[in-house]
Parts: structure tokens; C-alpha cells; sequence
């Protein structure tokens, strides 16, 4: 099934043509068509077991295809400097002595066996994307002493200094409290908007992106649709992704999914 999209701009900077994956026997994505635009975030949801993050492998070449094509914009390729990535989960040990400038420099040297000593060069480059997101206040800190708001802001600002096209990011708002999700959200919008990366955040909560993402990705059954709350959030819509019935709720400026395999909610102004 084609995703709903709006029309295409002239710098698309990555598409998904008739995409399918199989894994073990198990059609996991299937025939996913996806156009990505320059400096747009797009929020990825859909139930657990959806593909949501195999897609993000996809895109990365962790996972080859078991038939149609990823591709990049003219001149870019998936690897290293084109894609960036924030998995979904990151918990150092208490006593790691690693700190948090250490580990935004992996981002440019974390191929290599130990830390190079660097210049005058790379520290610049560390210092401007720890400010970037507001993070040189802690920049000496070391990481197990963190909070989850401020090692995603240190993820980020790692897979931001190779200046990437596209930005991935896997559940980066799970176990953060509201105060840290709203922040992060606020931050992931600025790359996409201010410095014309292409973001997609998965999440499994619509909540906190809603005023800030361009598009929606909703992944079910194996399929996709994409484009604007308002245009996949719809019971036609998503009763085709679910292959049955479902019903889309407004109830005090949330959205419920009623018939899925579990009942979802978004949340969206009235």
C-alpha cells in the first residue's frame, strides 16, 4: 500500500520504493513507499511489532530488503556522515570513565581502537555540538552521572557532528519524564527546521510531537501511510493498514484508535 503523501519537493533526500522485508518467514514490511523531504520530521508510530525499527535498520543497510530499493539523494549514500543515528536505549554504568565531550567525540572518531588525541580542530567540533544542544554546562560530567534528558542531548549532538542529511532517532523520549520529552522534542524540531536535516523519531507516544512534526509515518499490518495527523489518522485509513475495522475517537483533544490490536492514543488540539 503507497503511503498518503503530500506532493513531493524538489529535494527529496530519500525513498523507499516497494520495500518488503521478511524475517524468519514473516513478512514484516511490505511494499512501503516512502519520500523523505529535506529538513522535515516525521513522526514514525504504529503497535509493538510493526517494523518500526526494522525500517530505521533499512534505511541504515543494516537489513537488506527482500525486495524493491532504498535511495538516497544524488551524491549520498548510507554510512557513515550521511545518516544519523540515536538508538533506542543507552544506560552506562555508574562508574564508566567516560565524559559527556568523550562521548559526543565518538561520533568522529568511535571507528577507531581508542581515543585519538586530536587537535584544536576537534574540539571545536565537540564544543559546537555540545552547544548545539545546550549541553557544554556538563560537558566535563561524566556520563553515568547523567540524566536521560541530558545523555539524549549528548546522542544527539553525537550523531550531529559527522553533519548528517538524515537523522534517525529510536524511542528517544521512553523514560524520560514530560519536562525532558517536551525539551528534546523542542531540540529534534531546530535540526529539522534551522539546520535542514531530515528527521524520523520513533515513538510509541504522539503526544509530545503533534505541534512539531511535518508528517506522519503509521506503520501496521506490515504497511504504511503518510502524511499530515489529520490525513492517516482517519478510520478509513487505518482500517485498511489493520486489514479490520477501526474507529478513531476525539475525546478531550485526544485521539483514540479503538479496534486495533491494542488501543492507542494520540493526542491533538481540538
Amino acid at each position: 500500500m503507497k503511503g498518503l503523501e503530500l506532493p513531493r519537493a524538489d529535494q527529496t533526500i530519500l525513498d523507499l520504493e516497494g520495500v518488503r522485508v521478511e524475517l524468519g518467514g514473516k513478512v514484516v514490511l511490505r511494499d512501503i513507499d516512502v519520500a523523505l523531504r529535506r529538513g522535515e520530521l516525521v513522526g514514525v508510530i504504529g503497535p509493538n511489532g510493526a517494523g518500526k525499527s526494522t525500517l530505521l535498520k533499512v534505511i541504515l543497510g543494516f537489513i537488506r530488503p527482500s525486495a524493491g530499493a532504498v535511495r538516497f539523494a544524488q551524491g549520498q549514500r548510507a554510512g557513515r556522515g550521511a545518516i544519523g543515528y540515536v538508538p533506542q536505549s543507552f544506560s552506562p554504568d555508574p562508574d564508566l570513565p567516560l565524559r559527556a565531550r568523550d562521548l559526543v567525540a565518538l561520533g568522529i572518531d568511535g571507528d577507531r581502537w581508542g581515543f585519538s588525541l586530536g587537535g584544536a580542530r576537534r574540539r571545536a567540533a565537540v564544543d559546537e555540538a555540545l552547544a548545539w544542544v545546550d549541553a557544554l554546562s556538563y560537558a566535563e560530567q561524566p556520563v553515568g552521572r547523567l540524566s536521560g534528558g541530558e545523555l539524549q542531548r549528548l546522542l544527539v549532538a553525537q550523531a550531529l557532528i559527522a553533519e548528517p542529511d538524515t537523522l534517525l532517532l529510536d524511542e528517544p523520549l521512553a523514560n524520560l519524564d514530560l519536562r525532558s520529552q517536551d525539551e528534546i522534542v523542542g531540540l529534534v524540531g531546530r535540526v529539522a527546521h534551522e539546520r535542514g536535516v531530515t528527521v524520523m523519531l520513533v515513538t510509541h507516544d504522539m503526544n509530545p510531537i503533534l505541534g512539531v512534526m511535518d508528517r506522519l509515518l503509521y506503520l501496521a499490518g506490515g504497511r504504511a501511510a503518510l502524511g499530515t495527523p489529520d490525513e492517516v489518522v482517519r478510520a478509513e485509513v487505518l482500517g485498511a493498514l489493520y486489514g479490520h475495522h477501526v474507529d478513531v475517537l476525539r475525546v478531550h483533544g485526544r485521539i483514540l484508535v479503538v479496534g486495533a490490536a491494542e488501543v492507542e492514543s494520540l493526542t491533538c488540539e481540538a
